[in-house]
């Protein structure tokens, strides 16, 4: 094919696009620490303070047929369910819109429960 022929030709025709599983997962996390009812949690481990961590998530299957696992904190009192359902909603459609990938399942665990209106504590 000549140069200028491939130029003309249909993008989807030019070459293969791999998005890699974590550019996916990145996606997933982002999407839902941008979600209102989520929250952000302190990180400790032996009692040391790390900092904070939002969502985490893992993705494993073929694009067509994703599968999501989130771990969550949210916001209290929220209807747990309704958050979740909505952050599944979510999750599915920004991965379609931006990968193009479509999602099976999105399994969601919620780690914790943190106050709306809990004033950050200084350690």
């Amino acid at each position: 094919m000549s140069t200028e022929a491939a130029e003309r030709a249909d993008p989807g025709e030019r070459g293969r696009l791999h998005i890699s599983r974590s550019v996916l997962r990145k996606i997933a996390e982002h999407t839902a620490e941008q979600d209102p009812g989520c929250a952000r949690t302190r990180r400790r481990i032996a009692g040391l303070g790390l900092g904070e961590h939002g969502a985490s998530a893992q993705v494993s299957g073929p694009d067509d047929a994703l599968r999501v696992r989130l771990d969550v904190a949210l916001r209290y009192p929220a209807p747990v369910r309704d958050a979740v359902a909505a952050l599944r909603t979510r999750i599915g459609e920004e991965l379609t819109r931006l990968a193009d990938c479509q999602v099976r399942t999105v399994d969601v665990t919620v780690s914790a429960l943190v106050a709306a209106d809990a004033p950050p504590r200084v350690e």
